[in-house]
């Protein structure tokens, strides 16, 4: 990661913003920025389904700070099985969710880089395809394409021209078809007190 991040700091102004491993800090300060970004139906949606009681995908919780430290981007990738393979094998793989960034910092290129920081990270971890459901005309431009998901659905309602993959690894989607599962881990709850 820190190879990634320092890469990034030297392409863009270290004055504007910088992107930065996810911390348990940033809990309050992400959600409230989804909320701005997504609007309050962003619980409903299938990929949350995915996403819902787990945690990200190690390595792959990403923040963009502003010059002061505050998080005006997020990324954060999840552990998915996309399919089977024709031999009955499940096809790891990660699962965007969601990229977004503070409406009013919208247009300085936080999202891209927040996406190609992602997917390098991905590729050093090892990961052989990411999948998400998102703007075509937008995420093609990092190598995102539908017709890699063709033969796998989401778990709910989905749009299938917004359904797209990226492999990291070639051919690592060949022959993948299904239903997209969730497989990382849970996420560790309090132990719940009993009245005596």
């Amino acid at each position: 990661m820190a190879a990634v991040v320092d890469t990034l700091r030297a392409f863009f102004a270290p004055s504007t913003f910088v992107i930065d491993a996810e911390n348990p800090g940033d809990v309050v300060a992400r959600e409230n920025l989804l909320d701005r970004a997504m609007g309050p139906g962003r619980s409903k949606k299938s990929s949350e389904k995915l996403r819902r009681g787990r945690v990200p995908a190690d390595g792959l919780a990403l923040v963009t700070r502003d010059v002061d430290g505050h998080v005006i981007g997020t990324v954060r990738l999840w552990n998915i099985e996309a399919g089977v393979t024709r031999e009955g094998q499940a096809v790891p793989a990660l699962l965007v969710g969601p990229l977004a960034v503070d409406p009013a910092h919208e247009g300085k290129g936080i999202g891209g880089t927040l996406m190609r920081a992602a997917i390098q990270e991905a590729k050093n971890r090892g990961h052989g395809a990411i999948l998400l459901v998102g703007d075509a005309a937008y995420y093609e431009r990092f190598g995102f394409f539908a017709e890699r998901t063709q033969h796998l659905v989401m778990p709910g309602p989905f749009e299938r021209n917004r359904f797209l993959a990226l492999e990291l690894k070639e051919g690592w989607l060949e022959g993948a078809a299904g239903m997209l599962v969730a497989s990382g881990r849970k996420l560790a709850m309090p132990p719940v007190k009993r009245a005596a």
